[in-house]
């Protein structure tokens, strides 16, 4: 840990405003907002088996992430030595405990994943796996986490997306197979949940973070009743998709119309329903049925309306 330490602050000794917002846009791209667009653009306007695809690598490598960050409970570079800073801009994304990187492996799984359900080009291999080595590099130089956090969270991220993708291949031919996927999905979800609830976990994980102002347990309920309430949603949408049988093809003005006006409004409902919750309980149930909510309207919901955008384009003569 001593060797990482001197890493980290020998890329603290570089930093300059500059390279401090291109390495901040570079970890942006790790983040649950992008993971969550790319997917949904995928199941809305690609193939909706490769969205399937794509969101589950996500749970399964935050499940697993967060599960390992509990588990070993490794503080972040500023908790162990308190003389290194990290960059500002990166304090509110680095929540929890340090070990794994849960920014490389949503990264990962987002772009590794992109690179294996389509066509396998070397240039496409290539230009994913530099975008997921500089995500990882970017969380270094920020100083949210440790090389071996990075590595590790690399790793993970390739072997779900490595073992997922045959799994979907088959799930793909077979409603029952599927069923048994998103089942499975659930269980590992409230495994988890309880995990968090009942482990006993020393004092230490309860205590506030100087810097981010949140706690690692709290961070993990937290994370825990959101991806509930996700995967509750997911299993809901499939079961909608099979009486509705949504084409995701339209004209490039249709697609257009559908993904900007789509997570317009799903981002008016993350929005307007944490307000309302808030107002009602800080519970965090609460945000499990706030993200049911968002996964439903994405899944079920809005598919609804792709008849309407498939007509959106020049009309043949």
């Amino acid at each position: 840990m001593e060797i990482e330490m001197q890493i980290l602050k020998a890329l603290e000794s570089i930093r300059t405003p500059i390279l401090d917002k291109i390495m901040q846009a570079f970890t942006f791209l790790g983040e649950e907002t992008v993971f969550m667009v790319i997917a949904i653009i995928f199941f809305w306007c690609v193939d909706k088996w490769k969205g399937y695809y794509l969101l589950s690598t996500g749970f399964l490598g935050t499940v697993a992430s967060q599960s390992m960050k509990l588990a070993c409970r490794v503080p972040r570079p500023w908790v162990r030595d308190p003389s290194f800073t990290v960059v500002e801009s990166a304090q509110s994304g680095a929540t929890g405990y340090s070990f794994p990187s849960g920014h490389t492996q949503s990264a990962a799984c987002t772009f590794l994943g992109i690179a294996r359900c389509t066509k396998q080009k070397a240039l496409r291999w290539i230009l994913m796996i530099l975008l997921v080595l500089l995500i990882g590099f970017s969380r270094m130089y920020l100083g949210a986490h440790y090389p071996s956090d990075v590595a590790v969270g690399l790793v993970l991220g390739v072997a779900v997306v490595l073992i997922l993708h045959p799994i979907f291949q088959k799930a793909r031919k077979s409603v029952g197979f599927m069923y048994g996927v998103l089942g499975a999905m659930l269980l590992i979800t409230l495994g988890y949940l309880a995990f968090v609830e009942f482990y006993p976990f020393p004092a230490e994980v309860q205590l506030m973070d100087p810097i981010t102002k949140t706690s690692n347990w709290g961070n993990a309920l937290k994370n825990a009743w959101t991806l509930l309430g996700s995967v509750l949603g997911i299993i809901v949408s499939f079961s909608a998709d099979l009486k509705t049988k949504f084409s995701e093809k339209a004209p490039l003005p249709g697609q257009i119309l559908k993904v900007v006006l789509g997570l317009a409004i799903l981002m008016g409902i993350k929005t307007g329903l944490k307000m309302v919750f808030a107002m009602i309980s800080d519970d965090l149930y609460w945000n499990a049925l706030r993200y049911f909510c968002m996964v439903v309207f994405a899944g079920a919901v809005w598919p609804l309306s792709f008849p309407l955008w498939a007509k959106a384009g020049p009309k043949k003569k």
